[in-house]
């Protein structure tokens, strides 16, 4: 690299981007919450859903079947 007086030496960011983006991860890491428990498996009322749309669909073929 060339000894240019116009570019600052050493570990400087002109734009301040990486300082920006570490202040912003710094910022942000002990302030994440750990997703609850509840959320790992389907919903109750999802389950509950599905299941009367099915019969919903089943009722209405077997009627226009019968």
């Amino acid at each position: 690299m060339t000894n240019n007086p116009h570019v600052p030496q050493g570990n400087h960011d002109p734009a301040g981007s990486t300082q920006m983006f570490r202040a912003f991860v710094d910022e942000g890491g002990p302030q994440r919450r750990a997703a609850p428990a509840a959320s790992a498996g389907p919903r109750p009322g999802l389950i509950v859903a599905v299941i009367a749309v099915v019969a919903i669909i089943g009722a209405v073929a077997w009627l226009a079947l019968g």
